[in-house]
C-alpha cells in the first residue's frame, strides 16, 4: 500500500469569472487543495482512492468563496478466498445541471449551472463452479447519488442478477441464462422497474470467433406507468484477431425499440484506436447523464495493457504518464450533466492516441442523442432539464516533451448542443484553446503556467480569457 498526499496552489486572473456578457467582471481566484492518494495492491484488497478539498478564494467576489470536493475511488475486496467478493466505487465531481445552460470550462467560475454531484456503489457477489457442469455468478448492486441541485438531488438503485453458464458435450457449444431485477427511485419523476429472464446458445467458430443468441421475457415500466410484459431477443458476435485487436457487436429487440452496442479497439507499439456505437436506455449511471466520453486517461488505459496487466498498477503507470506530460485525465468530449428519468440515448464516440518519444497526440469526438421514454416523467423533467437533445463535440490535445523535465500542451474542443423539437433559441456551440507549460520544479513539485480562451455562442453568450499558475507539491 502507498500514501501519497500532496498540496496544489493555483492562481487564475480572469476576465469574466460569472460568465456573462452584460458588465463581465475580472477577478483574481486562489485555490488552495490539499488531497492524498491511496493505492492497495494487497492480497485482498486492491483498489486506489483520490481525494481533495478545493477552498476557492474571489479577490473581488468574496461572497462566492466555497469549498469544492474531488473524490475517485473504486476497488475490489476478496472476503472469502476464490469465491465471494466486493467491489465499490465512489466520485464527487463537479457536473452541469442541464445541457441548455452555460457550460464552464474551469471549476472555479460563478455559475448557477454547475453543481456537486456525489456518486457511490457497492456491489457483493460470488462466483464458482458447480461440479463440472457450469460456472455460476450472483451479484447485489446498491448506488445511491446525491446533488446540490434541488430536484435533481437523488438516485437510489439497487440491482441483483444471476447467471449461470456450461459447455456441452458439442465441441464449441455453450449456453447461458440470466435473470436480473432492478428498481430506481428518482426525487423528481416516476420509479423505473425491470424484471428481466433470458436464455440462449453460444458457439466458438473458432478460438477468436465467438457468437450467441439470446430470447427471454422482460417486464418493465420503461414506456407505461404500470409493468408491463415483452419478449426480448438478441444476438451477438465477439472476434479477436489478435491481442491488440478487439470487436465485439450485440443487437436486441427491447420493448421500447431496438438496442446494439459496438466496440471496436486496435492498438499498436504507440497507437491506440476505439470507436463505440451504443443504442440503450440511460437509467442511472452514477448521475453523471452523459458518460467521460473521450477520457485520456481510458485511452492511455488501455494502451498500456501490454506493458501493465494488474489494473492497479497499470493506473499508477498511466497518472505518471499524465503528470509527467501535463496532461488532463478527464478531457472529454462533451461535458457531463444530471438527468432524473429514464431516457434513451445513442452515442458514437471515435477517439485515438499516438504516444511519440517526445510528442503525444490524442482525439476525441462524440456525438450523442437522447429522447425520453416515459411521458410522464419526460414532461416533469423538461420543466428543467429536457431530456431530448443532441450533441456533438470533439478535442484535440497535443503534448511536447521540450525536455526531460518540461512539457508544452495545447488543447482545442468544441461543443455543439441543440435540443429536440425546440426552435434554435436553446442551441449553444462552445469553443475553448488552452496552452500550458508544465515540468518539475523540485524532487517533489511540479509547476504549471497557462492561457485559455472560451467563447460561447447561445442565446446569452460569453468570452472569457484567463490565465493561471498551479504548484503542486507531493510528501
Amino acid at each position: 500500500m502507498s500514501i501519497v498526499p500532496r498540496v496544489s496552489v493555483t492562481e487564475t486572473l480572469t476576465n469574466n469569472v460569472q460568465l456573462t456578457s452584460v458588465n463581465p467582471q475580472s477577478d483574481l481566484v486562489t485555490e488552495v487543495t490539499p488531497g492524498i492518494r491511496v493505492n492497495s495492491q494487497g492480497a485482498r484488497l486492491k483498489g486506489y482512492l483520490d481525494y481533495s478539498v478545493d477552498k476557492i478564494m474571489y479577490a473581488q467576489s468574496s461572497a462566492s468563496n466555497q469549498y469544492q470536493r474531488a473524490l475517485n475511488t473504486a476497488g475490489t475486496l476478496e472476503a472469502i478466498d476464490n469465491w465471494a467478493y466486493i467491489d465499490f466505487s465512489g466520485s464527487i465531481s463537479r457536473q452541469a445541471i442541464s445541457p441548455f445552460g452555460t457550460p464552464s470550462i474551469s471549476n472555479t467560475a460563478i455559475n448557477t449551472n454547475q453543481t456537486e454531484v456525489s456518486s457511490y456503489q457497492i456491489s457483493p457477489y460470488v462466483r464458482g463452479r458447480l461440479g463440472d457442469v457450469a460456472n455460476y455468478e450472483a451479484r447485489y448492486s446498491r448506488a445511491i447519488t446525491r446533488s446540490d441541485a434541488g430536484p435533481f438531488s437523488d438516485v437510489n438503485s439497487t440491482n441483483g442478477t444471476a447467471k449461470i453458464s456450461g459447455n456441452t458435450a458439442i465441441s464449441g457449444l455453450g449456453w447461458s441464462a440470466d435473470a436480473s431485477q432492478q428498481n430506481i427511485d428518482y426525487s423528481n419523476s416516476l420509479p423505473a422497474e425491470a424484471d428481466r429472464f433470458t436464455v440462449g446458445p453460444s458457439y466458438a467458430i473458432t478460438p477468436q470467433l465467438h457468437v450467441s443468441a439470446n430470447a427471454g421475457r422482460e417486464l418493465n415500466n420503461y414506456t407505461t406507468p404500470d409493468k408491463q410484459s415483452y419478449s426480448t431477443s438478441g444476438v451477438a458476435v465477439n472476434w479477436t484477431p489478435s491481442p491488440t485487436t478487439t470487436l465485439s457487436a450485440s443487437r436486441e429487440l427491447r420493448s421500447f425499440g431496438e438496442t446494439h452496442n459496438v466496440n471496436l479497439e486496435h492498438r499498436t507499439g504507440r497507437t491506440v484506436w476505439k470507436f463505440t456505437d451504443t443504442k440503450d436506455i440511460l437509467q442511472a449511471q452514477g448521475q453523471t447523464g452523459v458518460a467521460n466520453l473521450g477520457s485520456i486517461y481510458g485511452l492511455l488505459y488501455s494502451q498500456f495493457a501490454s506493458i501493465e496487466p494488474d489494473p492497479t498498477a497499470r493506473a499508477q503507470l498511466v497518472n505518471a504518464f499524465l503528470q509527467a506530460n501535463g496532461l488532463n485525465p478527464n478531457a472529454t468530449a462533451v461535458s457531463n450533466f444530471l438527468t432524473s428519468a429514464v431516457s434513451l440515448q445513442r452515442q458514437q464516440e471515435l477517439s485515438f492516441a499516438l504516444l511519440g518519444v517526445r510528442d503525444t497526440i490524442t482525439f476525441a469526438a462524440t456525438k450523442l442523442e437522447s429522447s425520453g421514454l416515459n411521458a410522464a416523467s419526460t414532461a416533469a423533467n423538461n420543466l428543467n432539464n429536457p431530456l431530448f437533445f443532441n450533441q456533438f463535440g470533439f478535442s484535440v490535445n497535443y503534448t511536447h516533451r521540450l525536455t526531460p523535465d518540461y512539457s508544452l500542451g495545447v488543447m482545442a474542443s468544441q461543443q455543439h448542443t441543440s435540443a429536440l423539437g425546440q426552435s434554435n433559441s436553446q442551441d449553444g456551440r462552445l469553443r475553448s484553446l488552452n496552452l500550458n507549460v508544465s515540468g518539475k520544479v523540485g524532487k517533489q513539485s511540479t509547476a504549471s503556467i497557462g492561457f485559455r480562451r472560451v467563447v460561447y455562442s447561445a442565446a446569452t453568450p460569453y468570452n472569457e480569457s484567463a490565465v493561471f499558475g498551479t504548484l503542486i507539491v507531493q510528501f
